[in-house]
């Protein structure tokens, strides 16, 4: 796996997130952004993938939240990662509705994604839901949980394995929950 990391192209799709990332941190820990999507694509490199997927988990916040586009993405690492991270980008914005439909929206449209993007945004849900069950447990237990089981009915076709492992971290309780 390390050795897949060490790639110029993943090396380069790192950079870029992290340029891309610069300013951000994460919610919860103030931890610097990048280290997320990185985690996810380590998560998918566990599982069968391609180095093309492996990009796209690296790459795929980028668009939905900072001021990179599609087209970068295609003209750096090509057609392939662009699409990926495409499918990867939530559909819905603020004026679709709240955040039920919003949600509602974004599911669906990551039913119809190939299995390769479900697996990749498997491997985000757990990276994710291992930071929010453990800071904002009033958020798991009131919204997050939900949202996540009504998303993992509609990922049928991404791996499996990754799929058996978000589903018990999603209905394992916790002490708050």
């Amino acid at each position: 796996m390390d050795d897949l990391f060490k790639k110029k192209s993943v090396q380069r799709a790192i950079a870029f997130a992290s340029d891309a990332h610069a300013s951000q941190v994460r919610k919860y820990t103030g931890e610097p952004y990048v280290n997320h999507p990185i985690a996810v694509a380590r998560i998918v490199a566990t599982v069968e993938h391609t180095e093309e997927m492996i990009i796209a988990a690296i790459l795929h916040d980028v668009v939905e939240d900072t001021d990179a586009t599609l087209d970068d993405i295609k003209k750096t690492f090509g057609q392939k990662v662009a699409t990926l991270v495409a499918w990867l980008t939530d559909v819905s914005t603020p004026y679709h509705g709240n955040r039920e439909i919003r949600k509602r929206l974004d599911r669906k449209h990551l039913a119809m994604a190939p299995p390769e993007v479900q697996t990749i945004k498997m491997a985000d849900m757990i990276d994710n839901t291992i930071s929010i069950k453990t800071h904002d447990p009033g958020f798991w237990n009131g919204t997050y949980k939900k949202e996540k089981l009504l998303l993992l009915e509609e990922l049928t076709d991404g791996d499996q394995q990754l799929r058996d492992i978000a589903y018990k971290q999603v209905l394992e309780r916790t002490d708050a929950g």
